[in-house]
């Protein structure tokens, strides 16, 4: 097993070309002083959008790519300078990188006889990983003879056969259908109970790191956003980012003003009549025309018939069957809620709202940054 430990990490690309002056170009870094810690048998997602560093990160954990600065730990052992046979890990990418040739146990066997074991130990180690990933009925076939899943199967099994203290997915569901990426989803999930490795999952597919990892780093341009549970990167989001980047359908965030009156504080909008109670836990942060911006998820906005409430029309209705998605307009902006209610709403109905307080979010409209109570 492993524990894995990135300190202060940094990675820049050079161009190849260069400029007039005959001087090489350099980008920005492509990762930003990272650091993290994983617990030996934790399964760690790395999330945020394309472009964000979460696979170079993964990379350079791997020994594909040479860090620019930092450092690196698997279990106390630096291993900046270690080449990638040497890190004891296993690593699956997007791509199935498949031998053609080969039937799906030569594939699996690969990598071991390389290390010249014996083929008694080859078939041992097979016989072991096939069953995990259900790939052992497929052991005479050749690529061309299978599925997309079936490809992937045989990659992560190809990935553990080896018996690696780390596994590293760089986003191993994307080719794959909806259905199919639910049913692999699961299967990972499993396999990493049963084999007890430390496994990194890179993806820009929030829903895969909410539902595979126990705990998710969130990147965005290089630098590490929020690192936590499932639960804490969706309740208690560090900045407008992760807020707007987790959840499905994401987080509302409305520009607001605070208004003051003889009952309270509210949060009133530009171009619209909708006013709505500011929690009482906020009052020590806030102040009467305050400029902030309001988070709140679909699910913590709810139509009710209190006399209070500020009567909206419906600008958007969608039935997904398992729940209802309606959007109001605020303004320029959508207010978007998900109901369970079986009702059938059409543009114009007037409904009106109440939102969860407790659940409310307010962020700094300048920064991005998580207004915190005192």
């Amino acid at each position: 097993m492993a524990r894995i430990c990135l300190k202060n990490v940094y990675k820049r690309y050079d161009d190849t070309g260069k400029s007039l002056f005959g001087k090489k170009h350099q980008n920005d870094f492509a990762v930003k002083d990272l650091s993290f810690e994983c617990k030996d048998k934790s399964f760690i997602g790395i999330l945020g959008p394309s472009g964000c560093g979460k696979s170079t990160t993964l990379r350079m954990i791997a020994g594909l790519e040479e860090i620019t600065a930092g450092e690196m730990y698997i279990d106390n052992v630096c291993i900046n300078n270690l080449l990638p046979k040497d890190r004891n890990i296993g690593l699956a990418f997007e791509d199935y990188a498949l031998y053609p040739p080969l039937t799906v146990y030569d594939n699996l066997a690969f990598n071991l006889r390389a290390k010249k074991l014996s083929e008694a130990e080859i078939k041992k180690a097979i016989n072991n990983v096939a069953p995990l990933l259900k790939v052992d009925e497929l052991l005479t076939m050749k690529p061309s003879a299978l599925s997309g899943g079936q490809k992937q199967r045989v990659n992560i099994a190809r990935a553990i056969v080896r018996q690696p203290g780390l596994l590293l997915l760089d986003e191993p569901l994307s080719h794959l259908d909806g259905k199919m990426r639910q049913t692999l989803r699961q299967e990972i999930k499993r396999m990493h109970h049963e084999i007890e490795c430390t496994t990194i999952i890179v993806t820009h597919d929030q829903i895969e790191a909410m539902s595979l990892a126990d705990i998710i780093i969130i990147m965005k341009d290089g630098v590490l956003q929020q690192m936590g549970s499932p639960l804490e990167v969706y309740d208690s989001p560090v900045n407008e980012f992760v807020a707007g980047f987790i959840g499905e359908p994401p987080m509302n965030l409305l520009k607001s003003i605070i208004a003051k009156t003889q009952d309270g504080f509210y949060f009133t909008f530009k171009d619209s009549d909708l006013r709505v109670k500011v929690a009482e836990e906020y009052y020590s942060v806030i102040s009467d025309s305050m400029r902030i911006t309001l988070g709140v998820r679909p699910v913590d906005v709810i139509i009710t018939t209190k006399s209070t409430s500020t009567p909206t029309p419906v600008a958007v209705y969608e039935n997904f069957g398992d729940e209802r998605r309606v959007s109001v307009r605020v303004g320029d902006e959508l207010l978007n809620l998900t109901t369970q209610e079986e009702i059938v709403y059409s543009r114009g109905d007037i409904i009106k709202l109440e939102f969860n307080s407790a659940k409310t979010h307010l962020f700094d409209p300048v920064t991005g940054m998580k207004i915190k109570t005192k």
